[in-house]
Formats: C-alpha cells, structure tokens, sequence
C-alpha cells in the first residue's frame, strides 16, 4: 500500500514540471515576439529616422539654392537702381549747368535791353548840353530839361519803377527811412512826414531804395 501512496506523488510533480516548462516556454516565446517587435521598431524608426535625415538634407539644399537665387536677383536690382541714379545724377548735373547758362544769358539780355533803352535818354542829354552851348534862350533850356526829365521818368515807370509818397504821408519803417527828427509845425504833422532828404524808389513790389526823411515830432 505505501507503493500506490507514492505513485501519485510522483505522478503530480511530474505534471508540474511538465507545466513549469510549459510556462517558461512560453515566457521564452513571448520574450522573444516582443523582442522582435522591438527590432521591428527601431529598424522602422531608423528607416524613418533615415528618411527625416534625406528629406531635412533636400529641403537645405532647396533653401540653400533659393537664397542664391535671392541674392543674384537683389545683387542685379541692385546694379540697375545704381546705374539708374548715375545717369539721374549726370541728367539732373546737365539739367543744373544748362539751367545757369539760361539764367546768365536772361540777365544778359535784359541788362542789354535796359541799357539800349537808356541810350535814348543818354541822347536827349547829349541833345541838351549841345543846345545849352549853342543858345542863349533859358526858357527853351528850361523846357528842354523838363522833356529830358519827363521822358526818363516814363521809361522808369515802363521798367516797373515807382517813387515812394513820402512828404505828408505817416512815417512807416516798410518806406521811409528817418534821417532827423524835428518840431511839428501842428498837431496833425506829428509823426509824419515833414521833408524828403532823398527820394525812395520801388521795383513793382519791391523795395530798393528807402526814402530818407524829416520826421515830425
């Protein structure tokens, strides 16, 4: 009987190695798919990794040949702005020169027509003091200066030149420049003009002589 007792013991350990075994085979055998699947994703992940790597390197490349492309287009624009403003600055030098030689010539050629036009006054006088030689008759000289006079002042006033009102006129510092001042002879006259040392002159708008005067105080 102490046989049979033994037998199931055995039988039973037996099993259990049987399934220690069996366990461990399969710990081995899942250990090992997942070992593979591991490879698996690092072999995808350095696939990717590699493919990353390609595409970063092309898409460098790309920027690398657009920037290069950027610069020969800026350095051309470049060039054509440059060669815009030197012939700008060469146009805008002839333009400047041509501009003073016109201006030069006007100031020329009006100074000629002013000084043809005072010929012909210069002539009267030339008339007069041949006639003051020659003649005795003081009114006629008289007269003779008077038409000399009278003509001057139109081509004065053709010319654009005006005298300045001066004599009994308020003293004002835009005309008239005070030389003296001296009693009113009334109340009205304060402050005015009382004499004309010399008279003023104007140039349409402009002045470009101040009378000098006597001032009433």
């Amino acid at each position: 009987m102490g046989k049979k007792t033994a037998k199931p013991a055995a039988n039973s350990k037996s099993s259990s190695l049987k399934g220690d075994q069996e366990i461990h085979i399969e710990n081995m055998q899942s250990n090992t798919k997942s070992s593979e699947k591991e490879e698996k994703q690092d072999i995808k992940s350095d696939k990717e990794v590699r493919k990353m790597k390609t595409s970063d390197g092309k898409s460098a490349h790309a920027k690398e040949n657009e920037t290069k492309k950027k610069i020969v287009e800026l350095e051309q624009s470049s060039k054509e702005w440059q060669d815009k403003y030197i012939r700008l600055s060469a146009e805008f030098d002839n333009y400047r020169k041509r501009t003073l030689k016109e201006k030069a010539e006007l100031i020329f050629s009006a100074n000629e027509n002013l000084l043809k036009d005072i010929l012909a006054v210069v002539d009267d006088f030339e008339r007069g003091i041949d006639h003051i030689d020659k003649s005795h008759d003081l009114e006629a000289l008289k007269k003779g200066i008077h038409l000399i006079y009278t003509k001057f002042s139109e081509f004065l006033k053709q010319k654009g030149v005006k005298e300045i009102e001066a004599k009994g006129q308020a003293f004002d510092l835009d005309f008239h420049e005070a030389m003296t001042k001296i009693p009113a002879p009334s109340k009205k006259d304060k402050g005015k003009v009382i004499d004309v040392i010399e008279k003023g002159y104007m140039l349409n708008d402009k002045v470009i002589r101040y009378a000098k005067v006597v001032v009433g105080d």
